[in-house]
């Protein structure tokens, strides 16, 4: 890339140190990405086909970048983030509508966050996980009410991030770490095992997610990111830690799974089997790490995605994106209610919830992928700058092996995701 002049100024290139102090949107939707959803779909992964599906991770961090850098870019050039894009370009109709999209994909991930961050309190103190639950929404609604809400939330995560990586490969290395050969075989052969696209399609909509980039260009302006961001370094070294620290834990879940589980037959179906995965590292304590893990991942999971949930649909309808606002704050708490209500109604297991609820996050990507696609090529909105060509490809690439997935996966699993949703009721 030749030189990029802004204001007549030329972009000089961050150093490590300052481009440090610029990521942190990144960080943050990694928070939102491990959430309970992640590790219990990771988990099944692992336990249901070993190493057969590991080759997943090659694609996420394809797309995972392409949605970031896609997004960042046409935010940055346009001087809107995504949605209020959409509603520029392609009017009200298309902004609401994609608005209400990802809303109710986020939606349904509360709902795997909810049962999830009960399902570590039970683990942990033994209690009922509905009650479990109810106490940590009650420090969640602390920390929507407090004031610096973006910094709070991006150290927390980060701590959280950091102690799932720990607990993680510690477990990893004590079981005696991966089948290279089997590892390797999974990594070049790509192929779906039988019964295995809705899970993957599971594990892709949560690891690869387009409302990901789409609210990290709301975060951005919480950030306070300048275009300049777009061309030093900064934008990019976001994505890059947020798709790598994404794939550090997920990949690492699945690969305990696939040593742990897998070899003995165990699928995921209770909280209780969770937990089995650190019990070559932790023993008896196993169960209490996974609870913390569980909690932890939760908490941060609830505390970023409904927050994202509610800065999209308002953005969707041309209202209040900020996070300190009242009705970011008080449509989070709504949100919370009616996701306990249905969670509290469900009668099977809560883990079969965090699945159900991964899988229903997948409508977004198609509905919001579609606008993205088209306006990486438009020209306007790259007039004086230079033309993502290669980007370009790699979003109609990514778009297109999302959509066949979905469509496959979807028509699969539909009636039964339909049948667990009547269950609710």
């Amino acid at each position: 890339m030749g030189k990029v002049m802004i204001d007549g100024k030329e972009v000089k290139k961050l150093s490590f140190l300052e481009i440090i102090k610029r990521i942190g949107p990144g960080i943050i939707l990694t928070g939102v990405v491990i959430g309970p959803g992640n590790i219990t779909t990771s988990a099944m992964l692992g336990a249901d086909y070993g190493y057969r599906m590991i080759w997943l991770i090659i694609p996420i961090a394809f797309m995972g970048i392409t949605f970031m850098l896609t997004t960042y870019r046409i935010g940055m050039l346009s001087g809107m983030p995504i949605i209020h894009a959409i509603r520029h370009y392609y009017g009200k109709v298309a902004a609401a509508f994609v608005g209400i999209a990802t809303f109710l994909a986020c939606f349904f991930f509360t709902l795997g966050n909810i049962t999830g961050t009960g399902t570590g309190m039970t683990l942990i103190f033994g209690i009922n996980w509905k009650l479990g639950a109810l106490i940590m929404l009650a420090v969640l609604a602390y920390c929507y009410f407090s004031k610096g809400v973006y910094s709070k939330v991006e150290k927390g995560i980060l701590l959280c991030i950091l102690a799932m990586i720990l607990a993680f490969y510690a477990t990893l290395i004590s079981a005696g770490g991966p089948d290279w050969g089997e590892m390797g075989y999974g990594l070049t052969h790509w192929g779906f095992a039988a019964g295995s696209f809705a899970t993957a399609l599971g594990y892709i909509s949560t690891n690869a997610a387009v409302t990901s980039g789409i609210y990290g260009t709301y975060l951005g302006a919480e950030k306070k990111w300048k275009k300049e961001d777009l061309f030093n370094g900064a934008m990019l070294a976001d994505a890059i830690a947020h798709v790598v620290s994404v794939i550090l834990i997920s990949g690492a879940v699945v690969l305990v799974g696939a040593i742990v589980l897998f070899p003995q037959g165990i699928s995921i179906t209770a909280p209780q089997q969770l937990a089995e995965l650190l019990v070559p590292f932790m023993g008896n304590t196993a169960k209490y790490m996974m609870g913390i893990a569980l909690v932890g991942a939760g908490f941060s999971s609830l505390l970023g995605n409904t927050q994202r949930g509610m800065v999209l649909l308002n953005a969707g309808f041309d209202k209040e994106v900020g996070l300190e606002s009242k009705s970011i704050q008080w449509g989070c708490m709504i949100c919370i209610a009616i996701a306990c209500v249905i969670c509290f109604a469900y009668g099977g297991s809560p883990t079969q919830l965090i699945y159900i609820a991964n899988v229903a996050t997948a409508i977004a990507t198609p509905v919001a992928g579609f606008f993205i696609t088209r306006m990486i090529f438009r020209k306007d909105i790259f007039e004086g700058y230079p033309t993502p060509n290669v980007l370009k490809i790699c979003m109609l690439i990514s778009y297109i092996f999302v959509l066949v997935m979905t469509f496959f996966a979807l028509k699969n699993s539909v009636p039964a995701l339909i049948n667990s949703i009547v269950n609710l009721f």
